[in-house]
């Protein structure tokens, strides 16, 4: 993996990371880069309340932010920034207002290397809107000095549209901080915990290869249509 200057995650949900960045996440940091992790909101709407549920709608937003806090400390990033915004609001905020709030981070970082969603590529409308932030505050900047964008896409057509991922990077060195940040989400993930560990168990390894690959896009600027 390329030494980088600093890496900053924006997502706006806890656990946004653990899936499909927190291998990496833990990778920057084994090889000594500073990792900032920005998320924008608690993900205090979200559906899962634990299986068997054990939160509330009111204990929820306490419960993620302490999740949050754990997946941070599994991966090893120790910046990690909750930007305080609310869960399935963010496409109603003023553009200017996020773009901004990215901005001041760029400039407070400087970093080498920015994760985040790819717009029009990432299903949610929290994804999209802080996706579009992204890459608002990027374009801003000068393209002899812009960071990279590295980019998450999962929606169905995505492949067809902006082509097969362009980095594969395999986390199996860090799959325990991995699935440490997994466990650490659990009132998201206790659902898939349980059946993934058995697959584990039982040797399946197309499975575990699946979640040790963690998949990228370079952001297009020659096909840009961020608005």
């Amino acid at each position: 993996m390329e030494k980088e200057r600093h890496v900053l995650v924006i997502f706006p949900h806890p656990d946004d990371e653990a899936f499909g960045v927190s291998g990496t996440m833990a990778s920057h940091v084994k090889n000594g880069t500073p990792v900032t992790y920005a998320c924008l909101t608690l993900g205090e709407m979200g559906r899962n309340l634990g299986n068997p549920p054990f939160a509330t709608r009111e204990s929820l937003p306490k419960i993620r932010k302490a999740e949050l806090e754990a997946s941070a400390k599994a991966i090893g990033v120790t910046d990690l920034r909750m930007m305080g915004y609310r869960d399935k609001t963010l496409e109603f905020i003023n553009d200017d207002e996020l773009t901004n709030m990215v901005s001041e981070l760029i400039d407070e970082l400087n970093p080498s290397l920015i994760i985040s969603f790819y717009p029009g590529y990432s299903v949610h409308p929290d994804h999209e809107a802080t996706g579009r932030a992204v890459v608002r505050a990027v374009r801003k900047i000068p393209v002899e000095s812009r960071p990279k964008l590295y980019c998450v896409a999962f929606a169905k057509n995505h492949e067809t549209e902006i082509g097969a991922p362009d980095i594969h990077h395999d986390v199996s060195d860090t799959w325990e901080q991995k699935f440490g940040a997994l466990k650490a989400h659990i009132s998201q993930t206790a659902w898939m915990l349980a059946d993934l560990e058995k697959k584990i168990a039982d040797e399946q390894p197309e499975l575990l290869d699946h979640f040790k690959l963690e998949r990228f896009w370079t952001y297009d600027w020659n096909n840009d249509k961020v608005l």
